[in-house]
């Protein structure tokens, strides 16, 4: 088991990026957070384990075509269209695992972990299933995350959660998703 600080370090490791983003999230039996990656993985409901590997086959179908030139940059093209069907597609499928009763908003997420606007107090070691859903990449993300710290801010409590359960194709998809908007932040603001 990680010290408190060690998680927040592992917190701190990735970027943060401001973003008001939906996620579900419940505090869950703390005898989740000792399960294996293995039954993590096989327990993580079926349509978050197939949205990060429908988006990291298109990754890796398109890059190799990139390369070839003018040539092929309308079959690109096509095969961009194709892959946004999907995931579009995808993005309709997740929209069923958002779950009203535990809807909350996420004011920053990164590769090591999500800030979460809770009105209730939520302390500081407590395990939560967390599902983050990423809008403008057309993803969802389920992992498990712990409570390092708490903060009050207007009334409201402001619970900094590292990831202890998260699959490394989905915490490069954070990764991603974050630069990404960084990156939107950035050419808007000039």
């Amino acid at each position: 088991m990680n010290s408190l600080e060690e998680k927040k370090q592992q917190f701190e490791s990735f970027f943060l990026i401001k973003h008001p983003t939906k996620v579900n999230i419940s505090i869950v039996d703390s005898k989740l957070a000792l399960q294996t990656m293995d039954e993590f993985e096989r327990d993580m409901p079926y349509a978050f384990r197939i949205a990060s590997e429908l988006s990291e086959i298109e990754s890796q179908a398109l890059k190799p075509l990139r390369s070839m030139g003018e040539k092929l940059e309308e079959l690109v093209n096509y095969l961009q269209l194709q892959a946004r069907k999907i995931d579009l597609m995808m993005s309709y499928i997740l929209i069923k695992e958002d779950e009203e009763e535990k809807r909350a908003e996420a004011l920053k997420f990164g590769g090591g972990g999500i800030v979460v606007s809770h009105s209730k107090p939520v302390e500081v070691g407590a395990v939560a299933e967390v599902k983050i859903f990423l809008e403008q990449e057309a993803a969802a993300i389920y992992c498990l995350a712990e409570a390092i710290e708490l903060e009050v801010i207007d009334d409201l409590y402001q619970v900094s959660y590292v990831y202890t359960h998260i699959r490394d194709q989905d915490q490069e998809l954070l990764v991603r998703a974050s630069l990404h908007l960084q990156t939107s932040q950035l050419r808007k603001s000039r």
